[in-house]
């Protein structure tokens, strides 16, 4: 019997339908986001999420919907949002998705803003660079601790704390868990392409305001 890896996958895994996955899962997301409004509570987004992901094809969630408003944007994905928040007319808020497209998981992150307020577009933007200059890091061929040590530095450098709790982690066709492959933020080898999902998650260093993008890392 082989011996798992961190990297192994399954027989019916096809690069082709993973990259299918991540692109119908950043289309749901982006029609998800543009149905969530000032007014709205988290649990009425999350199940304007389902609504979307339904009507997307999705054949089930290897990961619940998670979004966040305001303040929330501060928590990590097991903890509880702040209860009955409310989106604000000048509020951050971001989406995090786990569907099932094809028997391969989406794993597909971003940050919106509602308003005008400045610093939650730095923030949200904050977000998409570090994710940029963790992928352009990833390319020249670092481990997984390597690569969130570099973030870490980046983030610093643009004024912003990372928030070291949120690691990335592998996806693959599902489910991907029985392969036990740990935190990418922990994975002590450079991380083939395809497989492995880099998290950010910052904070503002005043604010009660943070950022999430997060996407598969491609060669």
């Amino acid at each position: 019997m082989p011996t798992v890896t961190a990297e192994n996958t399954g027989t019916s895994f096809s690069t082709e339908r993973m990259l299918e996955a991540r692109d119908r899962s950043w289309t749901a997301l982006r029609d998800i986001a543009a149905h969530i409004v000032p007014g709205m509570t988290e649990p009425e987004a999350i199940a304007v999420a389902g609504e979307r992901l339904n009507a997307a094809g999705m054949q089930r969630i290897w990961h619940p919907s998670i979004i966040r408003f305001g303040a929330n944007t501060l928590k990590t994905f097991r903890q509880r949002s702040a209860p009955d928040t409310l989106l604000a007319e000048n509020d951050i808020f971001f989406v995090d998705l786990g569907p099932v497209f094809e028997g391969h998981e989406g794993d597909v992150g971003d940050t919106f803003v509602v308003g005008d307020d400045g610093v939650m577009h730095a923030c949200a933007e904050a977000a998409r660079e570090l994710f940029r200059r963790g992928e352009a890091r990833w390319r020249e061929g670092v481990t997984g601790i390597a690569l969130y040590d570099y973030v870490t530095e980046q983030a610093e450098s643009l004024g912003w704390r990372l928030n070291h709790e949120t690691k990335g982690h592998r996806v693959g066709d599902y489910p991907h868990a029985v392969h036990k492959a740990g935190n990418l933020g922990d994975f002590d080898a450079t991380p083939v392409p395809g497989l492995w999902i880099l998290e950010i998650q910052i904070a503002h260093p005043v604010l009660p305001i943070g950022a999430f993008y997060e996407d598969l890392l491609m060669a």
